[in-house]
């Protein structure tokens, strides 16, 4: 068994501008498969509008509101939403509460940067 402690893990901006805590990946953790981050959105804040060549991702909303866009297709996002978005298409997600939008982030296979596009 592995115990991860989220205070042991640090904090980082990523290529779109969302606050990432990388909570499990391939790279520090016993998991071969699949990636875990908490992100969390600052008030009126966007992640840039990308997609993954290779990875699915699992969205869970722990907290706030805002709207997510998955090709074309835009709906809100509240506390205990999941949204599932898959290879290729095109997302974005915005923080449209009074609060930080923070959201567990599952990524299989697990994130790279290399495999995150952004349209031109």
């Amino acid at each position: 068994m592995q115990i991860i402690r989220k205070s042991d893990r640090t904090e980082f901006i990523s290529q779109d501008k969302a606050i990432v805590k990388e909570i499990a990946s391939p790279d520090d953790s016993a998991v071969k498969r699949f990636s875990m981050a908490e992100v969390r959105l600052l008030t009126g804040n966007s992640v840039l509008e990308h997609h993954h060549v290779e990875s699915e991702e699992l969205f869970y909303i722990l907290q706030g509101k805002g709207l997510i866009a998955v090709d074309g297709e835009i709906d809100a996002a509240c506390e205990g939403d999941a949204f599932i978005v898959k290879p290729g298409m095109n997302h974005k997600i915005t923080n449209q509460g009074n609060e930080e939008l923070i959201m567990l982030v599952v990524c299989s296979p697990a994130y790279r940067d290399e495999d995150q596009v952004f349209p031109v």
